[in-house]
């Protein structure tokens, strides 16, 4: 069983408010190691870190998240990615769908659950069962 303080996350999101939103709650449910990013490119660079799951804003430059994930999904088909957007537009989402992604989780009041949601299906997926120091993740 793979114990969860060994999986690593990637927070890339050009705006700091919500890379550290993301960043505690990640360490709320239990995840110390949270690598983040301003922008895909450093991302992209800081691939071979090896992160098992990548928050990924969608709206940023120089390079978008859509393109960011079609790079990632290259090098690394493995990798769960979940693209995080303030778009609303369904297009942008079943793109990201049909490009690799995991997950499209629209900012806003419920995108925290949305993210302890998408961990348990990854989890699911990946037939682990942390133990989470006492916190619970529903799907």
């Amino acid at each position: 069983m793979e114990r969860i303080e060994n999986l690593k996350f990637f927070i890339v999101d050009d705006d700091p408010f919500y890379r550290m939103l993301y960043r505690q709650h990640l360490l709320n449910l239990g995840f110390k190691q949270n690598i983040l990013f301003d922008n895909g490119q450093d991302c992209i660079d800081k691939i071979d870190l090896e992160p098992d799951v990548i928050f990924l804003d969608y709206d940023m430059k120089p390079v978008n998240g859509l393109e960011v994930l079609l790079k990632i999904k290259r090098c690394n088909p493995n990798i769960h990615l979940l693209l995080i957007s303030g778009q609303k537009d369904l297009q942008v989402a079943v793109n990201a769908l049909n490009y690799g992604a995991s997950g499209y989780i629209i900012k806003g009041e419920h995108d925290l659950e949305m993210i302890s949601s998408s961990i348990s299906r990854i989890f699911k997926t990946r037939e682990l069962q942390p133990e989470m120091d006492g916190h619970l993740v529903y799907a």
